[in-house]
């Protein structure tokens, strides 16, 4: 189970995850073995609440896919099980990160001073332009 919430966790069931190789540079032993993870998490098939799923899709984020796939990939350690713990752990931070509704902007009125500030630097621009201009006799 991950922790999402005191009230909400999720089942490993939920959460499809694959050993593939690692990409990059290595020694003699990384052409043997499957050390990256590849995890994949069906954002519309889970039991994650309607405005979780709603905010998770609308989010512009590369890991996931037009079908509502997240798709994480996780190789930074040479073992298969850190690995697997750090896609885990990724995926947790994503799916917190949309628990929070976002908040809504208030409409706010410039301030006195803020307008006192912008028509002073309109005179002063006004008067630098006036200074450019060429003196007729």
């Amino acid at each position: 189970m991950i922790p999402l919430t005191p009230d909400l966790s999720l089942s490993l069931d939920n959460i499809e995850i694959t050993a593939v190789r690692a990409q990059g540079a290595g020694g003699q032993h990384v052409n043997k073995t499957s050390s990256a993870v590849q995890l994949r998490f069906d954002v519309r098939a889970s039991p994650l609440p309607e405005d979780w799923q709603q905010r998770l899709l609308a989010k512009r984020d590369h890991r996931i896919t037009e079908d509502g796939v997240i798709v994480i990939k996780s190789q930074q350690f040479r073992s298969q099980e850190m690995n697997r713990e750090a896609a885990i752990e990724r995926l947790r931070l994503l799916l917190l990160s949309a628990s929070t509704p976002p908040k809504t902007r208030k409409a706010t009125r410039p301030t006195t001073a803020s307008k006192r500030r912008r028509l002073e630097s309109k005179q002063r621009q006004s008067r630098i332009k006036s200074l450019r201009s060429s003196i007729d006799d």
